[in-house]
């Protein structure tokens, strides 16, 4: 009788040890799962804003297409569905880069840089950075205390029974985790200036700083 008890006792408390493991891991997945919905608002904001500031950049600067071309491809690349934490992170990466080539363009154009709009534009983008920045850190913190339950003893047991699996870390990566490289190579090198005006030399690619022909010549 007294061996059936303690069998009883033991198996009763291996059940609520499992019951109060599972809700640990789900509660867990859970705030996983919430904390990635977060930095998902922020990155959409980001993503308007970049897509804002790219248009008043085009009003000052259309020419400087090729840029521009680049940071609307990699936004529309940031903004697709279904990606992953590490593929988000990744598309991220590349957005900022291409980000960070705009805004060294951006330095050639002092009317641009006193605008209003783009002004606040850039403070609204840097307050976006910052919270995602805090979101990340929140996330990853989450991401760490679910991978460590799952891949530990003896909460893995329940987690493998369940298929309760580790998350991924969004994290900065590549070229990322450095200021960005400004680097036009031959893109904008191959941007003809307005008709009928010369690029003074050592002027910068589609500055509008320009020379008008020699008098006589045809423009």
């Amino acid at each position: 009788m007294i061996a059936t008890i303690v069998v009883v006792v033991i198996l009763v408390v291996l059940v609520l040890w499992a019951v109060s493991a599972y809700n640990g891991l789900i509660k867990l997945r859970n705030l996983v799962q919430e904390a990635w919905r977060q930095i998902d608002v922020e990155l959409t904001r980001r993503h308007d804003l970049i897509g804002n500031l790219v248009e008043t950049v085009k009003g000052y600067a259309a020419h400087e297409r090729g840029t521009l071309e680049d940071v609307v491809k990699a936004r529309s690349a940031a903004m697709a569905p279904g990606q992953s934490p590490a593929q988000q992170a990744e598309s991220e990466n590349m957005l900022s880069q291409a980000l960070g080539r705009l805004l060294a363009i951006v330095e050639a154009y002092p009317d641009l840089k006193a605008n209003q709009n783009f002004l606040a534009l850039q403070n609204e983008l840097t307050s976006t950075e910052d919270r995602i920045a805090s979101a990340r850190r929140y996330y990853n913190a989450t991401v760490r205390d679910l991978n460590t339950k799952v891949e530990t003893v003896p909460t893995n047991i329940v987690a493998n029974l369940f298929t309760i699996d580790r998350a991924e870390y969004f994290e900065a990566v590549g070229e990322q985790r450095e200021a960005p490289k400004v680097d036009f190579g031959q893109r904008d090198a191959t941007i003809p200036p307005s008709s009928g005006y010369q690029q003074q030399p050592g002027a910068p690619e589609g500055t509008g700083a320009s020379t008008p022909p020699a008098p006589g010549t045809q423009a």
